[in-house]
């Protein structure tokens, strides 16, 4: 698929907007990288969606004493994990918060941060698991406006693809759902996971 091809299929689906921490470094992987990542990704996905999965069911039950108290014993639980990756990850070793915008085809990040080498990594740091980085190869596509740059993904496994569109759709799901709370109009780009 060549350039044009790939930033119009980014361009047709929904993305993940916002603030991450990311670095990205040149980057020549052997096949075994190639596996190792896949797997490696494959689990922070799954450890980000079980994060998530767990937190909308806490919020979307009532209020009995039950579920309150589900909700302190959560809230105990995050502040632990946040104490384990903290120490596991301290901020002061995180690369700096970007905003970008990715989907299971690639994603726009600044130009100024990306290394002219043509094999390159990707580490997106989210703060539900900040030491457990997706880390994806991709590479240089075009020039998006004056500033940004759209990078391609490369040798995504099909599971690994899969739970990136899962995550990129779950993320604007909720984004659209604080939207309608909050009363703000939110934008959908693409039609394929069109609500």
């Amino acid at each position: 698929m060549q350039t044009e091809e790939r930033w119009q299929a980014f361009s047709e689906r929904v993305t993940y907007e916002g603030p991450v921490h990311l670095a990205i470094e040149p980057f020549e992987p052997t096949p075994e990288d190639v596996a190792r990542l896949n797997e490696r990704n494959l689990h922070v996905l799954r450890s980000l969606a079980s994060l998530d999965e767990h937190k909308a069911d806490i919020a979307n039950d009532g209020d009995t004493p039950l579920m309150q108290e589900l909700q302190r014993m959560d809230s105990k639980l995050n502040v632990l994990l946040d104490i384990v990756d903290r120490l596991l990850l301290p901020v002061a070793l995180l690369p700096p918060r970007q905003v970008v915008s990715f989907n299971v085809i690639g994603l726009i990040v600044p130009n100024q941060l990306v290394p002219p080498d043509s094999g390159l990594r990707v580490r997106l740091h989210f703060d539900a698991c900040r030491a457990l980085p997706l880390e994806l190869l991709v590479e240089r596509g075009k020039a998006v406006g004056d500033d940004n740059v759209f990078l391609f993904f490369r040798e995504l496994s099909e599971m690994v693809e899969d739970g990136l569109e899962r995550f990129v759709f779950c993320h604007h799901r909720r984004k659209v759902a604080s939207a309608r709370l909050t009363g703000t109009a939110e934008t959908v780009l693409g039609s394929k996971h069109r609500m």
